[in-house]
């Protein structure tokens, strides 16, 4: 059909791939037990609540986590609270609008807890939550992809950290739901389906690599459905 959308398209504008390093700074601000771990999220910089929640999956990109946010992590490894662990565990920042209201959402599941606890959990034996912020520095790799199959070959070979900085940091600078990967297959392929389908994949659910294997198997059904068509 004539105009139809195919994987053989070449886009006018390449997509290029971006890695990135993360630079990590101390806040000087610590907690020893669940009361002030929600005092302090409430007082610390926004950027900060982005280190422990969003890019907690660039300091873990290679494995699965049970409890995939600094908060979780912590009040499970280190205090032993293993209720208030699963409801930080199940928290999904990208279901609200900015880091100001996944903050709000944090300090309301903490305090929530503490009010059906007789005591404030704290921690006997382990470390303090020091409170980190960081800066994401942009690292170009010098690749580019004109087609979706060099697309999905440049995939499954980028760092883990490139698919962090297209995926999740995607969210705050394009300021909406699309991500890099989903923008350029929409805008410059024109393969609308597989832009909705990339989309759609919640990078909170699983590792980087998981992720990475999540791209790769939307680009493979639609290259064969395409094929397919032939």
């Amino acid at each position: 059909m004539k105009g139809y959308p195919s994987v053989t398209n070449i886009a006018d504008a390449p997509f290029a791939f971006i890695g990135c390093s993360e630079l990590q700074e101390s806040i000087a601000r610590q907690a020893d037990d669940e009361k002030e771990l929600a005092e302090l999220i409430e007082e610390v910089p926004l950027d900060s609540i982005h280190f422990h929640t969003h890019s907690y999956f660039l300091r873990h990109g290679l494995i699965e986590g049970a409890y995939p946010n600094d908060f979780a992590q912590w009040v499970v490894m280190q205090v032993g609270d293993h209720v208030l662990g699963e409801r930080l565990a199940i928290l999904d920042p990208f279901d609200y609008p900015n880091l100001e209201h996944l903050r709000e959402e944090i300090i309301s599941i903490i305090d929530d807890h503490l009010s059906r606890s007789p005591i404030i959990p704290r921690v006997v034996f382990g470390q303090p939550f020091h409170f980190k912020r960081s800066r994401i520095l942009e690292v170009p790799i010098g690749l580019e992809a004109r087609t979706l199959q060099e697309f999905r070959d440049m995939v499954t070979d980028i760092d883990v950290s490139t698919i962090y900085y297209h995926m999740f940091e995607a969210h705050f600078r394009l300021r909406r739901e699309e991500n890099d990967f989903s923008a350029w297959i929409r805008s410059s392929l024109g393969l609308l389906k597989l832009a909705d389908c990339i989309r759609s994949i919640n990078p909170y659910q699983g590792s980087l690599e998981r992720l990475r294997s999540k791209l790769i198997t939307a680009c493979d059904e639609f290259l064969a459905g395409d094929s397919a068509k032939v």
